[in-house]
């Protein structure tokens, strides 16, 4: 249980720092600074990273414990929890935007200043500056959410993008998952994440980050308006929510099955 209350929590900060991440581009937008904001932006996802890291061995942990002590049923429901603090940690990514796109504003102005990103991160822990970025705490307002219109903005990309995501969030699940199942093939099978999360990548690649990347550019050149970009993060945003609440659990199994199955596949190779 200890394991799946960190490993909850790595996976939450995981997908709040990237939520937070995907509010960025606003901030990018309004300094005019878009190519500094998406090396924040890369900045940033190292701490995502970072928790993937540590992440990583104790969900190896959990699978081998549940395989030493006959309780690979039960991993089941411990990943659909670790699925759901997925969607916990979008949740508060979402609700924390407004004041991700202040405190990101600031950074990219005043890394203008300094051209240095450690000691823009050392200015921003002045006390003065800590206590102008707590007066600035803001929350979602519901009338920032009436101008926000789908008009002139594509409407599979943000589609895919709830697929995406919620293929992302069970991808190294799924493989360890099939692996309890199949023991004495688990290395295989944990290698062959990629056949879940090769998916997601081709669809964010060719159909999801290079609209994204071209609303932004238009934005940015006067052939937007920033709503446009504000109504794009907040349809992002809530399909990483609405990803990993409802679609991961419903493709974790199926996944799960067609890893378990790939591994099975790769097993015949070999023992023929």
């Amino acid at each position: 249980m200890n394991a799946v209350i960190i490993a909850c929590v790595l996976t939450g900060l995981i997908h709040f720092i990237e939520t937070l991440a995907t509010s960025m581009r606003l901030a990018g937008v309004r300094t005019k600074q878009v190519a500094t904001s998406v090396s924040f932006v890369n900045a940033i996802l190292l701490f995502s990273r970072l928790s993937n890291m540590l992440q990583a061995p104790l969900l190896g942990g959990m699978v081998d414990t549940a395989i030493l002590m006959n309780t690979v049923d039960t991993l089941q429901g411990s990943f659909r929890i670790i699925i759901f603090a997925a969607f916990v940690g979008n949740m508060v990514g979402a609700v924390m935007a407004p004041f991700g796109v202040y405190i990101f504003t600031g950074a990219i102005n005043s890394f203008e200043k300094t051209a240095s990103l450690p000691r823009t991160i050392l200015a921003g822990l002045y006390p003065k500056n800590l206590l102008k970025m707590i007066k600035g705490f803001r929350l979602p307002a519901l009338q920032s959410l009436k101008g926000l219109s789908l008009a002139g903005i594509p409407k599979t990309f943000l589609v895919l993008n709830m697929f995406v995501v919620a293929i992302y969030s069970i991808g190294v699940l799924s493989s360890l998952c099939a692996g309890a199942f199949v023991p004495s093939y688990r290395t295989t099978a944990t290698q062959l994440s990629g056949i879940v999360n090769g998916i997601a990548t081709l669809f964010l690649a060719l159909m999801v980050d290079p609209v994204c990347a071209h609303i932004t550019d238009q934005a940015v050149r006067g052939k937007r308006k920033e709503q446009d970009v504000k109504t794009m993060i907040f349809y992002i945003i809530m399909g990483r929510v609405l990803g990993t609440l409802i679609l991961s659990q419903l493709f974790f199994m199926p996944a799960t099955s067609y890893v378990k199955s790939a591994t099975i596949f790769v097993k015949g190779l070999f023992l023929k």
